[in-house]
């Protein structure tokens, strides 16, 4: 190996794989030169950020009233942005401008903390991807049989059950997945990303003013301070459970951590430095999100109260203008397709500068064809192609993934969003022990744990009830 070259790591997830060799220009580390702006930046954070789970949150707020739920959504809302733009100064090592790049979330840890923390976060990092490639799938399916469902009760009346399989959706849904798939690196989705922005505040609007007009046909606001009341149906137990899973999907709405650095790494060379853009780009990404997540939420709560469903758009809360229903779900088909390569793209470039540097000779492997914005290889096409058909299968096989998911979300959420940008940020900066800005750091970091516990209390106590009625391929 040439020497200067960087040499790397075996669990290491790059963006830019593949691609330094065939650009003309190149930035100060030797890659292909970065074209990504405040922008692009922003799309993708978006495109990460609000997902189709945006239209749970009235069910969410319903579980804690008029006064905690917007108040956690504030809360949660600060803390991810504030640990973000931690989190953003990492990516350079020493000079903001001019220090080692860090290309992954694993070598800012490397660079910052070393040892088996670099470990801990990869297994943390990676399987909080493939679940939410597995859950991406489910949510899908579940929109595109809402589709079906949407015709069927126009047409046959509300009392037909109009029951159909999602299993053929999830494959659809993995078939597209596998074009797309084909696509090299982050820096080359940044158009996906725009489109499936847009989306999501396609069906994110329709969502809220379906709940606006809903609202003032019930002739005033539904809901209570306090949130879902104790009784009928809804014993003290379930009301804690809830609570806590409510709490936590709110909080986990926000996340987008896991891939704040791979982003971070599509951003034009300074000036300004990739830190200060980066910044910029999430607090407009974070504002515009809980603009959209205060006004779904409390509309939707506001137009159903305590019967809020978990979804506003395929939990048929509306069943007309059913022709309305079907805009929003195929936008959410379409945001889901952009968002799935969003957060797969660092497990396929985390596995392909593996073995490239495990086989740098293999023609199997290094030889590509490119077509348009696809490169095309065997081992691309091989791999990628896999790894979509699993996650499908794994949806397919597991209904009730999205029970997963949530836990894997509240486990993943302490150490992704807060514990590693907080301490790397004190490694980096040198916060002295003892002093007033160490303890806020880890007074955050602590609270942010005991509702990452308290929350995954709330999820495993849902996937046991999942559980109990559990049939394979059942969906």
């Amino acid at each position: 190996m040439a020497s200067g070259q960087k040499v790397v790591k075996p669990m290491e997830v790059s963006v830019e794989a593949g691609n330094a060799g065939e650009a003309a220009w190149l930035d100060d580390d030797g890659r292909a030169r970065r074209t990504g702006t405040f922008w692009t930046a922003s799309a993708h954070i978006i495109t990460a950020v609000i997902g189709s789970g945006v239209l749970s949150l009235a069910w969410a707020i319903a579980q804690l009233g008029w006064v905690a739920g917007p108040a956690v959504m504030l809360l949660f809302a600060f803390v991810i942005y504030y640990t973000s733009t931690l989190l953003a100064e990492c990516y350079r090592t020493g000079d903001p401008t001019t220090g080692k790049r860090n290309y992954t979330y694993m070598d800012a840890v490397r660079a910052n903390l070393g040892g088996a923390k670099v470990t801990f976060c990869g297994v943390i990092q990676y399987a909080n991807l493939v679940g939410v490639a597995i859950g991406y799938t489910i949510a899908s399916s579940i929109s595109m049989r809402a589709i079906r469902r949407a015709g069927c009760f126009h047409h046959n009346g509300h009392g037909d059950p109009c029951r159909s399989s999602s299993n053929p959706y999830m494959i659809l849904f993995g078939v597209v997945q596998i074009v797309f798939s084909q696509i090299p690196d982050f820096d080359q989705i940044w158009w996906l990303s725009i489109v499936a922005a847009v989306m999501s505040f396609t069906y994110s609007g329709i969502g809220l003013s379906l709940g606006i007009v809903q609202t003032i046909s019930n002739g005033g606001i539904q809901g209570s301070l306090t949130g879902i009341s104790i009784g009928v149906g809804v014993s003290s137990t379930q009301k804690v459970w809830r609570s806590l899973q409510a709490f936590g999907d709110i909080a986990f709405a926000y996340s987008f951590s896991n891939i704040l650095i791979e982003i971070q790494d599509t951003i034009k060379a300074p000036p300004p430095s990739e830190a200060k853009v980066m910044k910029s780009a999430t607090k407009l990404s974070v504002a515009t999100t809980t603009v959209f997540y205060m006004l779904c939420g409390c509309m939707g709560y506001a137009a159903f109260g305590d019967a809020a469903p978990d979804n506003l758009l395929t939990g048929f809360g509306f069943y007309e203008p059913f022709w309305l229903l079907d805009v929003a779900n195929v936008a959410i088909v379409v945001h889901l397709v952009g968002a799935y390569q969003v957060f797969v793209q660092p497990i396929f470039a985390f596995v392909e500068r593996w073995a490239s540097r495990r086989w740098p000779d293999s023609a199997f492997i290094t030889k590509e064809l490119r077509v348009g914005p696809f490169a095309l290889s065997l081992f691309r096409l091989t791999w990628r192609s896999a790894f979509v058909c699993l996650t499908t299968v794994v949806a397919m096989l597991l209904p009730f993934f999205g029970n997963v998911v949530g836990l894997l979300g509240a486990v993943s959420f302490w150490p992704l969003t807060v514990y590693f940008p907080v301490e790397m940020y004190i490694a980096q900066r040198g916060v002295p022990r003892g002093s007033a800005r160490w303890v806020s750091l880890k007074t955050l970091s602590a609270c942010c744990l005991v509702v990452s516990i308290a929350a995954a209390a709330g999820s495993i106590a849902d996937v046991i009830d999942a559980l109990k009625v559990y049939r394979p391929f059942s969906g």
